[in-house]
């Protein structure tokens, strides 16, 4: 438990410090025969800086009652 507390701390905290990112998309707008047109979009994948903190206190907690059961 002790391991994935640390690894769910340093998760938490890169989701405090990286508040996300970008993903691009490339879309088929039109399709005629030979000819094809694509629109390449830019997509956020983000999440709320909370979640981030949830997570390293999760982390924190397994840590904890992992040095207690020692």
């Amino acid at each position: 438990m002790k391991v994935l507390g640390m690894i769910l701390i340093i998760a938490g905290i890169a989701m405090i410090l990286i508040r996300g990112f970008s993903v691009q998309t490339e879309k088929k707008v039109v399709d005629i025969g030979a000819v094809e047109i694509n629109k390449k979009e830019n997509k956020w994948i983000g999440w709320p800086t909370y979640a981030g903190g949830i997570v390293a206190i999760v982390g924190v907690v397994l840590v904890v009652s992992g040095k207690r059961r020692d």
